[in-house]
């Protein structure tokens, strides 16, 4: 199997990427979604699912609503660096085992650590932790050899973000890699970094 990732500016976005790759074949137990919340959005979620595979007693609560698929599985759990972050999925339980453990013992990894454990490339996993810090989603599957090259389309539509243009952007900025120990974007700072990608902001 291999790991694929996509970063997205917007959950909604993400999330059309979630169901795209279930109906291309690719199952839900192998699609992980994260996402950084801040209560604007409209979220699916089932409460009694939340958790499964993804690490409640690492600090995953649930979100209720209804979806089909992974989106029932969402739950909220808290990324040093990041705050609240909305997940589901492997990658969500090995991220919440990552920070459980650093938090207990000390532990280095989190968030990073567990995406290069999935098979991402460490200054790739630096980008995608940053880009959910600054308030976007990370969708990531396990992809059986002969679903790679749909699986791969699916995540490299229109709305999937140039991962080594957003890594020029942020190191203009002054950026190096993902800092778990920094403070938490605030609502402003999201919200202005989410406004300098948006389609329009490029025009």
């Amino acid at each position: 199997m291999k790991t694929i990732t996509g970063l997205y500016d917007s959950y909604d976005d993400a999330r059309t990427a979630v169901k795209a790759l279930e109906d291309s074949g690719v199952s839900s137990d192998d699609i992980s979604i994260l996402y950084y919340k801040d209560g604007k959005e409209e979220l699916e979620g089932q409460g009694n699912k939340a958790g499964e595979g993804a690490g409640v007693g690492a600090g995953l609560g649930a979100v209720a609503g209804g979806a089909g698929g992974l989106l029932t599985g969402l739950g909220i759990m808290a990324i040093p660096g990041v705050g609240p972050v909305v997940a589901a999925g492997w990658l969500a339980a090995t991220a919440a085992g990552a920070v459980a453990g650093a938090v207990a013992g000390g532990a280095a990894g989190g968030l990073v650590g567990a995406m290069i454990e999935s098979g991402v490339s460490e200054e790739d996993a630096h980008v995608y932790a940053e880009g959910i810090r600054r308030g976007g989603a990370v969708v990531a599957a396990k992809v059986e050899n002969d679903k790679v090259a749909a699986a791969e389309g699916v995540l490299a539509g229109p709305r999937t973000v140039d991962l080594a243009e957003r890594r020029r952007a942020y190191t203009a900025g002054g950026w190096s890699r993902f800092d778990e120990r920094a403070d938490p974007y605030t609502a402003e700072q999201i919200e202005a970094e989410r406004g300098r990608y948006r389609p329009e902001a490029r025009l």
